[in-house]
């Protein structure tokens, strides 16, 4: 808030308590917004676990799934009254790079079987861009000026995160070991412009998908094309609907 305050004299900021492995408390933190309109969410939020023991939410879901997909999946449910009652309201929903080359289960959504983590989290990110692109479809077959869009801020590390501190320093050696990452990779200040762009660019549509420039690793967004499992309508059909299956709840059903 601190940073924010040093740039934008007078911002009006709050925190709200959320916790998205929880999903049963995601109707209390919407409500406590006390708001009439929402201009835009991003649905940021996420967990990348190694351990090789699977973990679960409180609730019973493998914790990468529930948290990364299911609980923005709930969220965008309470606050679509919202976003539907705002014109030309957002939901940008931030995927992964990894996404986009995995597979998922549908037998087996929450990796119950042959868990490994870093494939779990690449199918939480997957199921989560179907969603992204799914709602989008279901806004515009409603008639609603909502749009859901989706970006995945490409490569990004820590170390080549310009230092902000006390929230974030890096050390000589940091710099001096992430010169060659920079080739390919970039900090965490560049992966938040896809998501940026997403909300401010007037010029953006729904249902697209935006990502860094040069070849989805790094550089300014550029808008990508939709490809394989991105671009398949029935799989994210069938990916909304496991989700209603799974947390008893339809961000279709707000939608009248």
């Amino acid at each position: 808030m601190t940073t924010i305050r040093s740039r934008v004299p007078g911002a009006d900021l709050r925190n709200l308590r959320l916790d998205l492995a929880d999903l049963s408390s995601l109707k209390s933190s919407v409500d406590a917004l006390e708001d009439d309109r929402l201009d835009a969410v991003v649905c940021n939020a996420g967990v990348l676990l190694d351990q090789r023991r699977r973990r679960l939410t409180s609730e019973g879901h493998e914790l990468m799934f529930g948290t990364n997909h299911l609980g923005h999946f709930v969220l965008i449910r309470w606050l679509m009254p919202l976003l539907t009652a705002t014109p030309a309201s957002l939901v940008v929903t931030t995927g992964s790079f990894v996404g986009k080359s995995t597979r998922l289960d549908l037998n087996d959504l929450q990796s119950s079987r042959d868990y490994q983590p870093k494939r779990a989290y690449a199918r939480s990110k997957l199921a989560q861009m179907l969603f992204g692109f799914e709602l989008d479809r279901r806004l515009r077959a409603a008639g609603s000026t909502t749009l859901s869009v989706v970006n995945h801020p490409g490569g990004a590390l820590d170390s080549l995160t310009p230092s902000r501190p006390p929230v974030h320093a890096r050390s000589i050696g940091q710099r001096l070991r992430s010169l060659p990452a920079g080739l390919v990779l970039q900090g965490k200040e560049a992966a938040a412009w896809p998501a940026v762009r997403a909300v401010l660019d007037p010029s953006v549509h729904g249902g697209q998908m935006w990502a860094p420039r040069m070849l989805g690793f790094h550089g300014k967004p550029r808008l990508e094309s939709l490809r394989g499992q991105l671009a398949d309508s029935t799989l994210s059909a069938r990916i909304w609907d496991a989700s209603v299956d799974l947390t008893g709840v339809d961000p279709g059903s707000a939608l009248g």
